[in-house]
């Protein structure tokens, strides 16, 4: 895997499980599982991010999500 696809991944783990948090939260119980694998999200895109800091800009980040899908899409 190639950067790009690690921050991909990180960002769509991330953004998937967050509704899984706030149901957690609503039927008061405590997220474990899913605190930790959106965790896991976070330090893989920041882990990407870190590596090569000129290569994302919040200009980019579409133009790399669109790349990273139809690379493994189309």
């Amino acid at each position: 895997m190639n950067l790009f696809s690690i921050f991909v991944v990180g960002c769509v783990i991330t953004i998937l499980l967050i509704p899984a948090i706030v149901s957690d939260f609503s039927d008061n119980r405590t997220p474990h599982y899913s605190v930790i694998i959106v965790l896991s999200g976070v330090i893989m895109a920041v882990y990407a991010f870190n590596k090569r800091l000129e290569a994302f800009t919040l200009d980019i980040v579409p133009e790399v999500i669109m790349r990273v899908f139809s690379r493994y899409l189309g």
